[in-house]
């Protein structure tokens, strides 16, 4: 399944934000967006919120840009119910 994400490079902690009304998950790293640290951490986030390797995931579209779709090879519900559960202080 494909993922939209909007990632904020430089925050504060790694979180996962939640559900934007435009569809894209919200997503907060704190590695810089040079030389693909903000996007590796994004998948290693990804991967340790959904329990799989990180793999399974790979950016397909907007590697330099905070708007990204993200490809997950995985259940479209358990990824979906993760996701959501991994908001702000939800289960990780």
């Amino acid at each position: 399944m494909r993922v939209r994400v909007r990632l904020q490079p430089r925050a504060s902690r790694d979180e996962i934000v939640g559900w934007s009304d435009d569809g894209s998950l919200r997503v907060r790293v704190t590695s810089a967006p040079e030389r693909g640290k903000a996007n590796l951490q994004l998948l290693r986030l990804l991967a340790a919120t959904l329990g799989m390797s990180r793999g399974r995931l790979r950016i397909v579209a907007g590697e330099r840009s905070r708007e990204k779709v993200i490809d997950i090879d995985g259940d479209e519900g358990e990824v979906l119910a993760a996701l959501s559960g991994a908001q702000r202080g939800g289960s990780r």
